[in-house]
C-alpha cells in the first residue's frame, strides 16, 4: 500500500537494494554517501544482531542495509519531520516488524538502547564543524544534516562506542580533510580502524569521501586500505560498482 505523501514528497527507488524511500527536495534527500556506506557495512556473522544507524535522516542507510541482515534495525534521528519520513519508508518496504525510528538526541541513546548491545553501528554524520565563519544552508533541515549544529563528530563516535558490544563494528563515511581527527577520536573511543576505502568523484580527482570500518576493543594493528572507488567517468556518468548499486540489473 502506498503511503500518504506530503505535497513536497516523492518516492525514489534504489534498484541495487530493491528499496523504496520517501524523499523531499525541500526537506531532505539522501546522497551517494548513504548508498556507499550501506554497501560498505557488513552484518554480524549471524546476520541477526542489532544494527543501529545514527544521524539516520530519512532512513536511507538503515533501509539500504536492511537486505543484508535479518536482525532488528534501530534508526536514531533528532529531526521529527525526517524521522516521520523514515517511518513511512519502513512501512512502504514492509519492514515494520524489524525496523524502528527513535526521534531523539543521540547523546541520550544509551538510555533507550542498552549499552554494549549492538553488533553494528552505522553513521553518516554531519561533515562540517559549526564555525562562526561557516556558510550554512538556509534550509534548517539540510543545515542540521550537514553541519554540527546538534551533535559533533566526537559525540557520534562516543555514542557508537557506547552502543557496540565488544568486537562489534562501527561504519562511518566522512570527509578526507577531517581524516586525522576521526582516526584520533576513534582510537580514543576504543574503536580500532580495520578497513579503509577512499572514494573519488572522477578519474584524476582528489578523494572527496572515505569509508572506515572500526572494531570495538580491536587490536590497533592490521588496518587494510582497500582499492580506491571511483564514482563516475569524466562525463559524470556513474561507473562500475557505483552504477550497479544505484541501478541494479538496469545498469547492464
Amino acid at each position: 500500500m502506498e503511503p500518504n505523501l506530503l505535497p513536497d514528497e516523492r518516492i525514489d527507488q534504489l534498484y541495487g537494494a530493491d528499496i523504496k524511500i520517501i524523499q523531499s527536495k525541500t526537506v531532505f534527500s539522501f546522497s551517494l554517501d548513504a548508498v556507499l556506506l550501506a554497501d560498505f557495512a557488513n552484518p554480524d556473522r549471524t546476520r541477526r544482531g542489532l544494527t543501529v544507524d545514527l544521524c539516520a535522516g530519512n532512513g536511507a542507510v538503515g533501509l539500504f542495509f536492511s537486505p543484508k541482515t535479518k536482525g532488528p534495525i534501530k534508526m536514531v534521528e533528532i529531526q521529527p519531520r525526517l524521522a516521520d519520513m523514515a517511518r513511512r519508508s519502513i512501512s512502504l518496504n514492509g519492514l515494520t516488524t524489524r525496523a524502528e525510528v527513535l526521534t531523539m538526541d543521540l547523546k541520550d541513546v544509551t538510555a533507550v538502547i542498552r549499552p554494549d548491545s549492538a553488533a553494528v553501528v552505522t553513521c553518516n554524520p554531519p561533515y562540517f564543524v559549526d564555525a562562526p565563519t561557516s556558510q550554512k544552508n538556509p534550509n534548517e533541515h539540510y543545515a542540521i544534516a550537514r553541519h554540527e549544529l546538534t551533535t559533533t563528530l566526537a559525540d557520534v563516535i562516543n555514542a557508537a562506542s557506547g552502543l557496540l558490544k565488544m568486537t562489534g563494528h562501527a561504519y562511518f563515511v566522512f570527509r578526507p580533510d577531517r581524516f586525522l581527527e576521526m582516526m584520533t577520536l576513534l582510537q580514543a573511543a576504543r574503536l580500532a580502524p580495520k578497513r579503509l576505502q577512499f572514494v573519488y568523484p572522477k578519474p584524476g580527482r582528489e578523494a572527496n569521501m572515505f569509508l572506515v570500518d572500526a572494531i570495538k576493543d580491536g587490536k590497533t594493528n592490521g588496518l587494510k586500505v582497500l582499492p580506491p572507488l571511483t564514482v563516475a567517468d569524466n562525463e559524470g556518468k556513474y561507473v562500475g560498482h557505483v552504477r550497479e548499486l544505484l541501478y541494479g540489473n538496469e545498469a547492464q
